[in-house]
């Protein structure tokens, strides 16, 4: 095959408050020969992530910090092009956590193949990969929503937003999407079935709206943002209320994040239950949920929106649209051309 040239992105500088270029370089380097048991894994597609923010800080998390002038690393798709494992051979798409490079090695230990013939292979790294199922999981498991109640979603135009509220309504209920402009509304409202969606960047009286969209008060919240915007949505909650903490991007980039909420004291009032969680919590139920997303896609009744940029080099821009409300639905990274049969 000749010596293939890997260009990787490194973190250079850790972000003290929004991430941009130049916290991060593009560097190139040779890709070394395989050694036993190991795969060689051409990078199709990157999924660029809110929580990749938090490991660009050093600080304890469920997961290791990135290291500085080393590759970040993240959710990807790729094609095995070269193998000494006998699990794995030339062709085999594949999932798992790699770097933000064109080529990766991997030992094949937590290398996953992937079917195409279920979904398009992006899909992996969205709806039916980790923003699916942490809407999965965040519902199902934790909001456990019932027929007519309201579930109000915070960032309902990302990639778990969108999930979270459309499987809501096909649980029966009613759903508040809250965005950060009018296209990003009308799509969730005339595409994905929304019953209302507010703009919380142009309303100039946010509880006013959500008191509006929700008469009957607020039964399941999922929180994808924190914040002022969790802060009045606590307001409206209902007894016996379910918050899912899904995710804050609001204090991702702050370099002292906010004291609060301090209206806790409405989940005694209203003995209500507040709970975060990440999606590897509910992994010995990944099966059934990429089952049950898949045949509500299959049967149209789950949408999916995917913004697909082109090229390993713009991944850093990628990545920092996400706290510029410049990114609308999954955001992913295509490194290298694959054709769906």
């Amino acid at each position: 095959m000749g010596e293939l040239i890997n260009r990787k992105i490194l973190l250079i500088k850790r972000p003290e408050k929004e991430p941009d270029a130049t916290h991060f370089k593009m560097v190139e380097a040779p890709v070394p020969d395989l050694k036993d048991e190991e795969i060689l894994i051409q990078s199709l597609y990157l999924s660029v992530d809110p929580g990749m923010r938090e490991m660009m800080k050093d600080q304890k998390s469920y997961t290791p910090p990135f290291q500085l002038n080393e590759v970040l690393t993240g959710r990807s798709i790729g094609r095995v092009i070269q193998s000494k494992n006998l699990n794995f051979v030339p062709g085999d798409i594949v999932y798992e956590r790699l770097g933000w490079q064109d080529y990766s090695i991997s030992d094949g230990k937590h290398t996953e193949k992937i079917d195409p013939n279920i979904a398009p292979i992006s899909t992996y790294l969205g709806v039916l990969g980790v923003p699916g199922l942490c809407a999965y999981f965040g519902l199902v498991e934790i909001g456990k929503p019932q027929s007519g109640e309201t579930v109000v979603v915070s960032g309902a135009a990302g990639a778990v937003g969108m999930i979270a509220g459309q499987i809501a309504k096909l649980l029966g209920c009613r759903v508040v999407g809250i965005a950060g402009s009018d296209h990003k509304n009308q799509y969730l409202i005339n595409e994905l079935g929304f019953d209302v969606a507010i703009n919380y960047k142009t309303t100039t009286d946010i509880r006013a709206d959500l008191q509006e969209a929700c008469p009957n008060g607020v039964d399941v919240y999922f929180d994808n943002v924190g914040g002022d915007i969790t802060d009045v949505v606590l307001n409206l909650i209902n007894y016996h209320a379910r918050i899912v903490l899904c995710g804050q991007i609001s204090q991702y980039n702050l370099e002292n994040p906010e004291v609060g909420p301090r209206n806790l004291n409405l989940l005694i009032k209203n003995s209500a239950m507040m709970k975060g969680f990440v999606v590897y919590d509910y992994a010995d139920k990944n099966e059934e949920a990429i089952s049950e997303l898949a045949c509500w896609i299959r049967t149209g009744q789950l949408k999916y929106k995917e913004n697909m940029i082109k090229g390993l080099e713009n991944a850093p821009q990628a990545f920092a649209n996400l706290f510029q409300s410049k990114s609308f639905g999954k955001q992913l990274i295509k490194v290298s051309e694959y054709h769906e049969e």
